[in-house]
């Protein structure tokens, strides 16, 4: 097919620490194996607004157009494509499901090898699909959602329910995904447990959902940001406590709270110091400590000691769902009203808008604001 060059709108930031800028760009048709996609919704995430302003998260690979968390309909496909078509519902996944690799055909693994093309921020064969005033613009994540339009390879392509609103289902791109994954799928939460969760964003809150879902009888929400408490209540956090509150640190807290420590904690910050307090905070037998928030560029700095014991920290990714996988049930469990996504979205803004939706996620009462393209 023959298809065209596409002109839209895209955000882009032209240079570390920079803000984004609405830009016109040329979006080009997709090469064999990829797909080209009309964005619907999309949000900023945790780890864009890191980008911002982290010196250690901060790249080369300017211009960029950023955005891992979307949704959005099949433009058109390139040469042998065949789980998707044009008119199709998709999720945009950073992490990719090729189906081929060892990860993927582990049944208990979802760290599919592609995941590192998002690495070079360019398509798999070196080269851009985004150009904007001459020059090549970088990719991000697999998908680079904060343009109208957006060229990704197949394997970070979810159809799902045509039926569904993408406007809240783009949520199961990254944010609710990775947290209620993470209790369910990474953790294994119990029934009768008690749960620590740290970080009270939109993947906090989800890990919250997740922590409730899987029978966890005592979710205890950890944020020093007051203004959060009432939306953790709301989706299952059963009492929430501000560190600042307390001269002792906060590991010695939950201990005097629960008797013996937490059976999981949860890291939905991105703190290396928090992420020690979450693994101390563990009950000494059996506790589990799971990573989600992302921390890249530093070491962490925890006491050996905690090791004697039965204690254990753990990573996670995607919340352990394999992606185009995971983000097609997802979707059909709420639209079967299993999940609740609406209560993780508390504004929406037009794209252009997108510097106003990163102040409102630095308040701290913005969980998550929809960007409609």
């Amino acid at each position: 097919m023959d298809f065209k060059v596409i002109r839209c709108k895209a955000a882009i930031v032209w240079k570390p620490g920079g803000s984004f800028s609405i830009e016109e760009v040329e979006v080009a048709p997709p090469k064999a194996k990829e797909v080209r996609i009309k964005m619907v919704a999309t949000a900023l995430c945790g780890t864009e607004m890191k980008m911002l302003k982290d010196k250690n998260l901060q790249h080369q690979h300017y211009p960029i157009i950023m955005g891992h968390e979307g949704a959005g309909i099949v433009e058109s496909v390139g040469e042998g494509v065949s789980t998707v078509k044009a008119g199709d519902k998709v999720i945009a996944l950073f992490l990719p499901q090729c189906g081929e690799c060892t990860s993927c055909l582990n049944s208990a693994d979802n760290f599919c090898i592609k995941l590192k093309q998002a690495e070079t921020h360019l398509m798999s064969d070196g080269t851009s699909r985004f150009t904007c005033k001459g020059k090549p613009v970088y990719h991000f994540g697999n998908t680079s959602t904060f343009s109208e339009y957006t060229v990704m390879d197949e394997s970070s392509v979810a159809k799902i329910d045509a039926a569904a609103p993408l406007e809240k289902v783009f949520l199961v791109s990254c944010g609710f995904s990775t947290g209620y994954g993470g209790a369910i799928n990474t953790a294994k939460v119990t029934p009768g447990s008690t749960c620590a969760v740290f970080g009270l964003g939109g993947v906090g809150l989800s890990v919250i959902m997740g922590c409730k879902a899987a029978g966890a009888t005592r979710i205890i929400a950890v944020d020093i940001n007051k203004d959060k408490f009432e939306k953790a209540k709301e989706v299952g956090a059963t009492e929430c406590i501000n560190p600042q509150d307390y001269e002792k640190p906060i590991q010695e807290v939950l201990f005097d709270l629960t008797g013996d420590g937490v059976d999981f904690s949860f890291e939905v910050i991105g703190n290396p110091e928090t992420v020690a307090a979450a693994l101390a905070s563990c009950r000494e037998s059996h506790g589990v400590c799971v990573i989600i928030g992302l921390i890249i560029g530093v070491q962490l700095n925890i006491s050996g000691h905690l090791f004697f014991s039965g204690r254990s920290l753990k990573g996670s990714v995607y919340g352990g769902w394999k992606g185009r996988d995971g983000a097609s049930k997802l979707v059909s469990d709420y639209m079967a009203k299993k999940i609740n996504l609406d209560a993780l979205i508390t504004h929406s803004l037009n794209l252009d808008k997108i510097n106003e939706a990163v102040e409102l996620m630095k308040t701290g009462k913005c969980v998550r604001c929809v960007l409609l393209l």
